[in-house]
Order: structure tokens, then sequence, then C-alpha cells
């Protein structure tokens, strides 16, 4: 039986979120903009869904922007605030997704980059140093999708707030695992992506506080508060609100199963004197691990996890297939060999202790059998 430990890269869609979907994937007809009941019907179940995603987030249901995704998220709101706001400066952090890194290197003549520590934290002292009186908006993700680290943000939005700065919080792997309070934390923006919490694909959201100003990026009607123009992708959004209330109901509960396989994985790895793990130190999340194996690389192990029917993943599925390390370790200061290597394994609620035998007994054997090729191969020399 195949097992998933790829669940940062996305997670199952939860059967209850199916079947919140359904009725409105064919029986339930009618566009939201519509006046009729038929409309009225679709505008009223995207309102729940609102409604639901922002308990999730501890936000008020009018600061919730459905989109396509983070990705369009990010994008919304970093492209969006600096077509609005041309003689500002924004500072990210090094250890960003790079649905955030990527719209920020297209500005890059007035974007800063705040770099982590050994252990991918952003501290006040690293953000002091490029913040300037020009920069008006600050990126700092909630918690990292490859090494699962959560970031101490309290004293960043403070800092923040004394400079009359904007803060921004990348939630998309913090969501469903960690507790979210959007009012009471001080951020002015967050972004939330439904496939991250076992809901569908292609929808997420953009919590904005109203004083934070951002330029719509795509015209046409005045869906979603004006700035995300087109008819509303109804059942994903019905999708996403269900998710976030099983999230809610289920947070805890998901918490503990995944930071006992975490632990039990972790005490595993100790058993190989060629395995590190990167940034176990950090405060993570209950559910992550990301390691490196001397000798390997990242993308052959994975594959040869693949064969054996282990699906993991070598860092962030949108980066997979490119030859350079991974940014965020390169950030940390990770030596390059090491860093290829890197394998991240990501719990979901639905596995079990023996998926991690499994991963740990299909490690054991690869590694063996490499390092019995090698000795063999040394022999004949």
């Amino acid at each position: 039986m195949a097992v998933y430990l790829d669940n940062n890269a996305t997670t199952a869609l939860d059967e209850k979120v199916l079947e919140a979907m359904l009725p409105y994937m064919g029986q339930i007809t009618g566009n939201p903009s519509s006046v009729h009941r038929f409309g009225r019907m679709q505008k009223d179940a995207i309102e729940q869904a609102r409604e639901s995603v922002a308990r999730l987030a501890g936000a008020r249901a009018e600061q919730v922007i459905f989109t396509s995704g983070g990705t369009e998220s990010n994008n919304l709101l970093l492209n969006g605030f600096s077509k609005r706001n041309t003689d500002s400066r924004v500072a990210v952090s090094a250890v960003e997704h790079m649905s955030l890194l990527e719209p920020a290197r297209h500005l890059s003549s007035t974007v800063d980059i705040v770099q982590a520590d050994e252990n991918g934290s952003i501290n006040l002292a690293a953000l002091e140093r490029v913040v300037s009186e020009q920069t008006s908006l600050v990126s700092v993700m909630a918690a990292n999708n490859e090494t699962g680290v959560i970031q101490d943000l309290a004293p960043l939005i403070q800092f923040t707030a004394e400079r009359d700065c904007f803060f921004h919080t990348d939630a998309s792997q913090a969501a469903g695992k960690i507790a979210l309070n959007f009012v009471e934390s001080g951020v002015h923006a967050m972004t939330i992506s439904a496939h991250k919490l076992y809901g569908p694909v292609g929808v997420g959201a953009l919590i904005l506080d109203k004083r934070l100003p951002i330029s719509r990026l795509q015209f046409g009607g005045s869906q979603e508060k004006n700035l995300r123009a087109g008819t509303e992708n109804v059942p994903a959004i019905v999708g996403f609100g269900r998710a976030a209330e099983l999230a809610m109901a289920e947070l805890e509960a998901t918490a503990a199963h995944t930071y006992k396989l975490r632990e039990a994985l972790e005490e595993g790895l100790k058993e190989f004197s060629t395995v590190t793990a990167f940034a176990e130190k950090a405060k993570r999340l209950p559910n992550t691990v990301q390691f490196g194996i001397e000798g390997f690389d990242g993308e052959t192990m994975l594959m040869q996890l693949d064969r054996k029917a282990i699906a993991v993943s070598s860092g962030s599925a949108c980066t997979s297939g490119k030859a350079e390390p991974s940014h965020v370790l390169k950030a940390m200061k990770v030596p390059d060999a090491l860093a290829n290597s890197a394998i991240r394994v990501s719990f979901g609620k639905n596995n079990t202790m023996s998926d991690v035998e499994a991963l740990l007994t299909a490690l054991s054997d690869i590694i063996d059998i490499n390092q019995h090729s090698s000795v063999m191969m040394a022999a004949t020399v």
C-alpha cells in the first residue's frame, strides 16, 4: 500500500468537504451576482463560507477576499500594494514561499530581503537592518513550508507598528496546524490556501485590513470587495468553508496526532549517522520534518522512495525539478551538498505510526545498499 507523506504540498480532499461541494457542482445553479433566488442561493453559500474561513483565521468576514489560492493572494497583496504605493519600499524574508519571493524579485528596485538565522528564524535584529523610513510593508510567513519553522511574529509586528508599517504574513502552511488570530495579532494581511487543510485545490483567501491600501490587478466586475473581478468558484469556496470548519474542530487532535508521528520519525532518524535534521532546535509545525542525508541527492532519494511506494518531497512542490539547492536552506547557510540531499516529510491526519515505520525501513534499506555499493567500488579500485 502506498504511503503519502507530502501533506505540505497538498492534502487529500476530506470526504465531508466533498459532500458539501457536490450540490454546487450541478444540482444548485445560478450566478452569485444575479439578483434572482438562484443567484441569491449561490451568494448565501459564499457568505457562509466567508464566515467559516474568517473564524479559522480569527478575522472578520468582511476582511476575507477569496482568490484562486495562496499564489494569487500573495501576488495580489504584493503587486497590488506596490502599484498603489509607488514610492514605498517592501521588506520580505529570505525564507518566503516562491509565490511571494518571485513577485518580489520583479519589484527588486523597491524590495529588501530580511535574512534568516541558521535555524531559519527571522529575528528582530535582521528586520531592523533593512527597514528604513521608506519601508511601508513587511512580509514574514507564519510557518515555513519546507522546514516547518514557526516564526515569532509578535516582536516583528510590534516593531513595524511603531514605524507605521503594514505587516503581511503567509499563513498557508500554518492554517489548520496551529491557532491563528488575525485581529489580535496586529497583522494587516494574511494568506491562506484551502488545499493545505483538506480543502479543494484552486481556492484561497487574502485576509485584508481595510487600512492597508492595495489596487486591484484584474478588471471586470466588482466581486470580492472590488479587488478580484470574475464569477466566483462557488463549489470550491463552499469546500474551503467546510474545510475551515473541520480544521477548527480538529485542530488540537490533528496537531497532537501528527506531533507523535514527527517525534517517532525524528527518534528513528537518530539511528542514521549520515542524517542531519534541519532547524531541529527551532519551534516547528507539529507535522513537518526536513533532513539531509550525506552522500545522497534529494531527488534521487525521492525517486528511490517512490519506487517503494512512499511519497515525500525534496522541498517545496512549487520548485521541484530545479537543480539548485533550496533557497530556504541556502538562507540558513546549509552547505550546498547537504542542502541538495534534503528530504521533507509532512504528516497529515490520515497518517499512522506504520507509515513512519515504513519510511524508516525504506531509508535503512536504501542507505545500506548505497553504503554496500560504495564499499564494493572502493574494493575494486
